[in-house]
């Protein structure tokens, strides 16, 4: 019976080795050194199939996030044995900013009162008065060069709803009284994740040019296990059924020519204490 490799193998082995070089030129290197760094740190990663992490490495590769926890751009988190591919708020900023098209993109919490009421014909939100520090919502907000502007705001009753329909873990929190599932316990790094990658899918620039393109494969990928056939989003199956978005290749994304930088500034430190492990 033939042996499975183990991920060091895997990252040593030429065809890995050579696409991502190919990826990211002198980068790749330093880039390997930290999958190995991340999957060392992490028992339960330690417990993933190696085939599992170094495909959610590679769409991380392809789209020019960094892995560095630090930062909080891209994440590799283990579930139930497989390693999946995970963006963070600020990776979806970063997106869309190499675009070019993009003066503001936010996301962040509502306090009661802020929020008057919302336009039911242009979805328009209209401000309030704060009464109170008590968040009941988040709310996302996007203004492109061109002049277009968007917002998207739900509830904290909407996404919970929303985290209880698509992730089980999340389910099996609520159904046994544990804390498991990132939407236990980091809702608001969760949240703020949420209500931007819901901006972005239904009104953000999608297009067929590299930027675009890589914006449609990260909106695709989110919190799925890579496979041969496609994404797996395993915390959203029920029943065994396997939801399976073919693509041909997992690094196939159009050559941009940003690379990942690791900028450890004080702002982003604090931020990624909310964002880790999305």
């Amino acid at each position: 019976m033939k042996e499975t490799p183990t991920l060091q193998q895997l990252l040593n082995s030429a065809s890995i080795k050579r696409r991502f070089e190919e990826i990211l030129d002198t980068s790749a290197p330093s880039f390997v050194s930290s999958i190995l760094t991340i999957v060392r740190g992490s028992s339960k990663l330690q417990e993933c199939s190696a085939n599992s992490v170094v495909a959610a490495a590679g769409m991380a590769a392809a789209l020019k996030l960094p892995l560095n926890p630090s930062l909080g751009f891209a994440h590799i988190v283990p579930y139930k044995g497989q390693a999946q591919f995970q963006i963070g708020a600020k990776g979806f900023v970063q997106l869309a900013m190499r675009s070019g098209q993009y003066r503001t993109l936010h996301s962040g919490p509502v306090r009661e009162g802020q929020i008057k009421e919302i336009d039911f014909l242009t979805g328009e939100i209209i401000r309030g008065e704060k009464i109170s520090e008590d968040i009941v919502g988040y709310v996302a907000y996007m203004e492109l060069l061109n002049g277009f502007k968007k917002s998207l705001y739900m509830t904290n009753e909407e996404l919970h709803a929303h985290a209880e329909k698509y992730s089980q873990s999340y389910g099996y929190d609520l159904r046994s009284g544990r804390k498991s599932s990132v939407w236990s316990t980091n809702f608001d790094a969760m949240a703020k994740k949420t209500v931007l990658k819901h901006l972005l899918s239904r009104y953000g620039i999608i297009s067929l040019d590299q930027q675009g393109y890589a914006m449609m494969k990260a909106l695709q990928a989110d919190q799925s296990v890579i496979t041969d056939d496609g994404f797996r989003y395993i915390d959203n199956e029920h029943g065994g059924e396997e939801k399976i978005v073919p693509f041909s290749e997992v690094t196939d994304v159009p050559k941009v020519d940003v690379e990942p930088e690791e900028n450890n500034s004080e702002e982003q430190k604090e931020e990624t204490s909310e964002e880790k492990n999305e």
